[in-house]
């Protein structure tokens, strides 16, 4: 309040300015671009203060701030995302804590379905509403909407996402987007959501005895994949969705589609089995895409060989994702290649073999796996000019010196 008190210059939201004790002679700028207004200012002969919500190093304006060469002194508030919690009566230290602004509406709705508990921070066009109907009817979420909060007009409203597609909301802060059989969450050491898997490329048993992926196989199709929270992968005609599973266990949102009734029916119950997330489409990725979220990564498993398999190469690589793996024969892998060319990837193509070193070990079939990146740069390599050797540090005295 002091600073306030004191400034010569104060910019911020009409809401936040509203009533401030400014001294009489300070000169005040109604704004939402605080970076902007700041242009041109001389912030060395006077006292500027900046009045926004929350902690303003918490997704907020203080990097931006420092990108721009100010050096502010931070007052901060209580975090709008742990009000929100407490307006909810949660914990929140295993909440994933995302922003949907500035263009990642995408990648936020993406971790709301993979995450039973993610706070989002929102902005013009990254709302409730935005968010509800992209989640709805598929994702079963509640929203806990906060408007305003610590302010005059706070508003907390519980609501389904079908409510909140028609709702009228007012300067939306956080949009909570709980599944409520798992709000709660469970205790642990980390804040955020939980760690990634311990180990991955799971072995064949850990998904039944149906047909999928060898596991040396499937290690180097995730490798390529390269799953990521805030991404969407699609595992098409893969069999047994080992690869549906294991993304999610990185935390990606995932949807598994496959022809095969029996198998669809592996697949669910192998995303029963290891408790993730992922959801179940059947039919012909052909015919089903347009009406499933769009892909970050593509794996076109076993089954999409064969009958229309360079068709449904094109189809997947024609809605624009970064990273498309596919399994191939010797005589089709050519022909996937020169398709993701002409889409506009980087591709290769490899063939993998695993001799196993057990005594009754025996080898296994050669696998092609195809895959393509969009945009993908291969920097040349520059030995650094700072390269610095390695310490040798002493040991204390009377201490045991580790060597490896």
């Amino acid at each position: 309040m002091a600073a306030v008190e004191s400034a010569a210059l104060v910019l911020g939201e009409p809401r936040l300015l509203k009533d401030l004790p400014l001294a009489p002679d300070a000169r005040k700028v109604v704004t939402g671009d605080l970076v902007e207004a700041l242009q041109g200012v001389d912030v060395s002969e006077q006292d500027v203060v900046l009045v926004v919500d929350g902690d303003p190093g918490y997704f907020g304006v203080v990097r931006e701030l420092l990108e721009k060469g100010h050096a502010p002194e931070t007052f901060p508030a209580t975090p709008l995302v742990a009000r929100a919690f407490a307006q909810a009566g949660l914990p929140w230290e295993d909440a994933l804590v995302v922003s949907a602004r500035d263009g990642h509406l995408k990648q936020a709705v993406n971790a709301c379905r993979a995450h039973p508990k993610v706070a989002v921070l929102t902005g013009p066009g990254a709302g409730p509403s935005e968010l509800a109907r992209a989640l709805f009817p598929v994702t079963p979420r509640s929203f806990v909407v906060c408007e305003d909060l610590g302010g005059p007009g706070e508003r907390v409203v519980y609501v389904r996402p079908a409510e909140a597609t028609t709702r009228p909301w007012h300067d939306p802060d956080v949009v909570l987007v709980l599944d409520n059989r798992h709000a709660l969450g469970e205790a642990g050491w980390i804040s955020g959501a939980a760690p990634g898997p311990a180990g991955w490329a799971l072995p064949s048993e850990a998904f039944g005895d149906g047909p999928g992926l060898r596991p040396d196989v499937r290690a180097f199709v995730l490798a390529k994949l390269g799953p990521r929270v805030g991404d969407m992968v699609w595992d098409v005609e893969s069999g047994d969705g080992s690869v549906a599973v294991e993304c999610a266990r990185f935390g990606a949102a995932v949807v598994a589609v496959d022809r095969d009734y029996a198998a669809s029916e592996r697949v669910r119950e192998n995303v029963r089995l290891h408790g993730v997330k992922a959801a179940m489409a059947s039919g012909d990725v052909r015919s089903t895409a347009e009406h499933l979220p769009a892909p970050d990564a593509v794996f076109l498993g076993p089954g999409f060989l064969g009958r229309g398999g360079l068709e449904t190469v094109r189809v997947c690589a024609a809605l624009g994702p970064a990273r498309i793996v596919a399994l191939a024969t010797a005589g089709e892998a050519q022909s996937i290649l020169d398709m993701l060319d002409e889409q506009g990837f980087t591709g290769d193509a490899v063939r993998l073999q695993a001799a196993p070193l057990t005594p009754r070990g025996e080898p296994a079939e050669p696998v092609i796996v195809v895959w393509g990146e969009r945009g993908a740069q291969t920097p040349a390599w520059r030995p650094s000019r700072k390269n610095r050797p390695i310490e040798t540090i002493p040991a204390p005295p009377g201490a045991v010196e580790e060597r490896s």
